[in-house]
């Protein structure tokens, strides 16, 4: 993936963890990024580089900062808390088929979790940050996690944080948000960097 001129924003979601590679949900606890997530997010620093950012907002936590820092827009960052990603509640640490094993029918975008957050209060955190992308004035890059920043993407093009569903997110991915003819469009989403 490389970047051009006309970006507006970037999602990133921070490189792999032990627990993101184990299916882990991973909302609150505070993992470093592996070997191979440090390469992921080190890989980005070249096509970054290139581009030229007003703003750079990143999760406070440790794997979405170290990718920022590793990406080489650490300096210019700003922690954003709304980039949390979902608190999965009585989820955290549980892998989709354990959480299935108590809750059959169980989907995050329409359920939310048990003694952590709904959709509506992630859809309410991804607004801020829209509008916040929105009034910024050039290129805007957001660090953060796979469940927040589908929703957001969600939001981004006008549709209900359910929708995050349909936007499947690896680690170490570029996302880029921009408009088609004045209209907000999803430009790329889930892209590898290559080199």
């Amino acid at each position: 993936m490389t970047l051009n001129d006309s970006v507006k924003v970037l999602a990133i979601r921070h490189g792999e963890t032990a627990w993101s590679l184990s299916g882990r949900h991973t909302g609150t606890t505070d993992l470093p990024l592996t070997d191979n997530g440090r390469r992921l997010a080190e890989r980005m620093r070249p096509a970054l580089m290139k581009t030229s950012f007003a703003l750079v907002l990143v999760s406070p936590m440790r794997r979405a900062r170290e990718t920022c820092d590793l990406a080489g827009l650490g300096a210019d960052a700003v922690v954003e808390h709304d980039l949390m990603e979902w608190n999965y509640g009585a989820y955290e640490g549980l892998t989709s088929n354990e959480i299935k094993e108590r809750s059959p029918a169980w989907m995050i975008f329409r359920d939310g979790c048990p003694d952590g957050e709904t959709p509506e209060e992630v859809r309410t955190r991804a607004d801020r940050v829209i509008a916040r992308a929105r009034a910024a004035e050039g290129n805007v890059a957001l660090f953060a996690h796979g469940h927040v920043l589908r929703v957001l993407a969600a939001r981004w093009i006008g549709f209900s944080a359910g929708a995050g569903q349909h936007f499947l997110l690896d680690t170490g991915r570029l996302s880029v948000l921009g408009d088609y003819q004045g209209s907000p469009a999803v430009v790329t989403w889930n892209g590898a960097v290559v080199g």
